[in-house]
């Protein structure tokens, strides 16, 4: 193990991303749409995944399905350097295992979980960032606080002058039911499947690379469900307007914004968006730890031809 599990966890997922950003468009429109309404109180712009990416596409241009990409690839960038690196740099001094050698699923959670965290609170800005260009739209089918930023950088300098490096870690303290239950259940649960599928071959001859698809796939829908409601709380708590001081206007915090969901919106309001977050986190999981583990094996047999 070396310093490069860092920088190939960070790689790994910024291909991934590339991929999914489109996804993550429609997720945060649709986690936005009827904020603190009651159902069938509000128009829905949005009234499927589906329809989500034909409505954005027509009326904002196919553009738009990209937009926030930047500062996503600079979080996923962060987010996956601290989580992978740790997770793997655990992994591969046993602290991930078991006395017999087998992969124990809690160990496996908290140094994810841990890896998780620590990315996500530093990457915190751009997760802010991403949300706010994402939900830009057209009049007709905006939804959530309009920010107006031009970009990523205008945005970054914009926000620092008018409330300073607290108001770019603006709901940073979302990060950790977040981190615990996604990243978390993903990396155990991508641990031990590879582990068991490792020790217990389901297809002859199968290779590296479909155990990694296989134990990615699984780890990327452990994260989808658990992940769903500290992500729309993130959302909502990222993409509010704030006052003069920089205080929200819709949410005091964490817990202010998790009763106001559920008084206003109901449990389903804790899980808008769930299917574009399933549809894209599985691939986006699956593709990360794929993409990361094949990143290694180039590695790898790179040092063994010196």
């Amino acid at each position: 193990m070396d310093g490069t599990d860092f920088l190939l966890g960070g790689i790994g997922s910024m291909a991934a991303t590339l991929i999914t950003n489109p996804l993550e468009v429609v997720k945060t429109r649709m986690q936005l749409q009827g904020e603190l309404a009651a159902k069938g109180t509000y128009h829905k712009p949005y009234t499927s995944v589906v329809d989500a990416f034909i409505t954005i596409a027509k009326k904002d241009g196919y553009a738009a399905l990209q937009k926030g990409l930047a500062p996503s690839l600079c979080f996923q960038f962060i987010l996956n350097s601290c989580r992978l690196g740790i997770y793997n740099t655990a992994n591969e001094h046993g602290w991930t295992k078991q006395r017999n050698g087998n992969q124990s699923i809690l160990k496996s959670a908290f140094w994810g979980a841990t890896g998780g965290f620590v990315g996500s609170a530093l990457a915190s800005p751009f997760f802010m960032l991403r949300t706010h260009l994402q939900s830009q739209a057209k009049a007709e089918i905006a939804v959530g606080y309009q920010h107006q930023h031009t970009g990523m950088v205008s945005a970054l300098k914009d926000i620092f002058k008018k409330h300073g490096i607290q108001g770019l870690y603006r709901g940073v303290a979302v990060t950790m039911p977040r981190a615990l239950l996604g990243s978390g259940g993903q990396l155990a649960a991508f641990g031990y499947t590879k582990d068991f599928l490792e020790r217990h071959p389901i297809v002859a001859n199968q290779s590296d690379t479909f155990v990694s698809t296989v134990a990615g796939a699984v780890g990327g829908t452990v994260m989808a469900i658990t992940m769903t409601p500290p992500d729309v709380i993130a959302t909502r708590l990222y993409n509010q307007g704030v006052d003069a001081k920089g205080k929200g206007i819709y949410y005091n915090g964490v817990v202010d914004c998790f009763v106001k969901i559920l008084k206003s919106e109901g449990v389903g309001g804790l899980y808008k968006g769930f299917w574009p977050h399933y549809m894209r986190i599985g691939p986006h999981a699956t593709l990360v730890l794929l993409f990361f583990d094949e990143l290694k094996s180039m590695r790898r047999k790179y040092y063994e031809t010196k």
